[in-house]
């Protein structure tokens, strides 16, 4: 699922958060020329996407208020994931950024990131949804080939060394660039379908309930932002497929025996 531009506070939030919502904008800072273009990645081995994906999310984390251990948002989302180490061999990390967006990503590197707004609206098995979702995308290798053909087309890395197999370190505004690309892949209806029995099967080997996708899913879709609706919602509100996804999953948890909760 993509994330475009960073967003103000929507009023989506005043009417679902509980709690105080989150002062800060995810910040990404995208600032890459037009026409920079990206021949060099043609050559990009999977050690430098790799290397490069790193110095990209130690990036959003250093720019990006990051909650502390002990904080409640870090606290729920440990425990929720306290077995969820690696995604099909590759390594885990979470993290909970406190800023007002309703979102969550997963890096190719394992680096999941979700954000305290998104928290607020989603109970456990919603949120533990759209975060197996998220890995879905990592589990299958989506995401890793979404950012090489976005570099291929986009040039985040500009010609910041990608040849003669050097890993370059780069600038701010090329950091930004594939942050972007990252959370802006665009996902075909097959894929999008494989990360949900992704997030399906995540949710049942975590002991939550599997209707959470279909109920994620849905109170993204109903919800209303207006212009400053997030991109996640937008995205959810917006798909002709949205609805045929939760009909599916629906279906699914009913055939597995599973009793769908109260709403909240």
């Amino acid at each position: 699922m993509k994330i475009s531009k960073m967003l103000k506070i929507a009023g989506l939030m005043l009417a679902l958060c509980t709690v105080t919502p989150a002062a800060a904008q995810f910040n990404l800072k995208k600032a890459v020329s037009a026409a920079s273009k990206g021949v060099q990645a043609l050559t990009l081995t999977d050690e430098q996407m790799a290397a490069y994906v790193k110095q990209s999310v130690d990036w959003m984390d250093k720019h990006n208020p990051v909650l502390p251990d002990g904080d409640p948002y870090v606290e729920r989302l440990k425990k929720l994931t306290a077995n969820c180490k690696d995604a099909d061999g590759i390594p885990l990390n979470f993290k909970v950024y406190d800023v007002i967006d309703v979102n969550a990503f997963a890096c190719p590197d394992g680096s999941v990131r979700v954000f305290s707004s998104l928290m607020d609206i989603m109970s456990d098995d919603e949120l533990m949804g759209v975060i197996g979702h998220e890995i879905g995308h990592v589990i299958k290798r989506h995401s890793k080939n979404a950012l090489k053909q976005q570099l291929l087309t986009d040039a985040a890395l500009d010609a910041a060394g990608a040849a003669n197999n050097k890993v370059a370190m780069l600038t701010d505004s090329q950091l930004g660039g594939i942050a972007e690309s990252l959370m802006n892949a665009k996902y075909s209806q097959k894929q999008e379908s494989e990360a949900d029995d992704c997030g399906y099967d995540f949710l049942v080997a975590n002991g939550l309930n599997p209707w959470g996708m279909s109920m994620a899913f849905e109170k993204l879709m109903g919800s209303e932002g207006g212009a400053k609706q997030s991109t996640i919602q937008k995205m959810f509100s917006s798909h002709p497929d949205t609805k045929k996804r939760i009909e599916k999953m629906s279906k699914r948890a009913e055939k597995d025996g599973y009793t769908k909760p109260e709403t909240k």
